[in-house]
């Protein structure tokens, strides 16, 4: 079992990476969550997580994070996500409050306390802050297994990844920071895109099912409205990875981050280690994934979940 801390910016797909995550407490400790603006504003990501908590019965800590990039103003994307960043799913009352500390205060005290893994599935500015307040932290940090950059092209830009290009400063002090690194860039999440057809599996009637079917006849709209036979559910290929990384073609590259530039803001520049490479920032970036047996796991952990609600044993 590794503690994991989840940097998040909800977000359907940061969502669905979280109940996969749920379904297996063998594997991981799920010490809190943070939130960043990313997808849309802080307030609403926030609120986001909030209101699955609640809509689960779920007790995870929550601790609200930067509410705009290092040195950018935020660029929230209700095309793919909606204006609330979750549009979809219809809940209720929320009991849920976030922590009185701050996201960055939390995962220090947190890595003062034990090692842990940051699973960043959201713009990097929470973790780029710690790293640069707290540099003692370091040691405790396992590594941090990020959603984001890509290694040929982008989604928001030509070169450049959502992630990484909404704030680039960040995501460069994080790639500078010798912590050990694995990025999903685009290329493997695209190879783990789960076919359309199987959104209607999930129209039933258990607790969990319920909410991937609202929240993907939403999130799909993107894939169909272009055409596409898969919906990309990014920041879910992270935590199988975590869970499964014997499924993953990964390749070591230095990784730099460029800052600037009309078409390359936020581009992750991807230097192939040769013999003679000389390495300044290793990452180990996943590059491709069985996608056949990524589907069975997201399937499964959603069908794991629904019996533990129909038991009564999440309750």
């Amino acid at each position: 079992m590794i503690n994991i801390v989840i940097d998040t910016d909800p977000g359907h797909d940061d969502i669905i990476a979280s109940l996969v995550a749920f379904a297996h407490k063998e594997a991981f400790n799920i010490l809190g969550f943070t939130t960043v603006c990313g997808n849309q504003t802080i307030e609403k990501v926030t609120n986001n997580i909030l209101n699955v908590l609640n809509y689960l019965n779920l007790d995870i800590p929550v601790a609200v994070g930067a509410g705009k990039p290092l040195c950018r103003l935020p660029e929230p994307q209700p095309l793919a996500h909606g204006e609330s960043g979750l549009d979809g799913p219809i809940f209720g009352h929320c009991d849920k409050k976030t922590l009185d500390i701050s996201a960055v205060e939390f995962l220090y005290s947190k890595l003062k306390e034990t090692k842990l893994t940051i699973v960043a599935l959201a713009p990097l500015t929470n973790i780029a802050e710690l790293l640069e307040k707290h540099p003692d932290c370091k040691d405790n940090i396992e590594r941090i297994v990020l959603m984001g950059g890509s290694v040929y092209s982008g989604n928001i830009q030509v070169k450049s990844e959502f992630n990484i290009y909404h704030d680039p400063e960040a995501a460069k002090i994080v790639f500078n920071s010798k912590v050990p690194i694995v990025m999903a860039p685009l290329e493997v999440c695209y190879a783990g895109g789960i076919d359309l057809s199987l959104i209607e599996r999930f129209n039933k009637n258990g607790k969990v099912s319920k909410l991937v079917y609202d929240m993907l006849s939403f999130y799909s709209l993107y894939s169909l409205n272009h055409n596409l036979k898969d919906t990309i559910i990014f920041d879910m290929t992270i935590i199988i990875y975590l869970l499964n990384p014997e499924i993953f073609t990964i390749k070591k590259y230095n990784v730099d981050i460029e800052l600037n530039g009309e078409y390359t803001r936020g581009m992750t520049v991807c230097e192939d280690i040769k013999e003679d490479s000389i390495i300044h920032n290793p990452v180990d970036v996943l590059m491709d994934v069985d996608n056949e047996k990524l589907t069975n796991i997201f399937l499964e952990s959603i069908d794991y979940l629904d019996k533990q609600y129909e038991e009564g044993l999440n309750q």
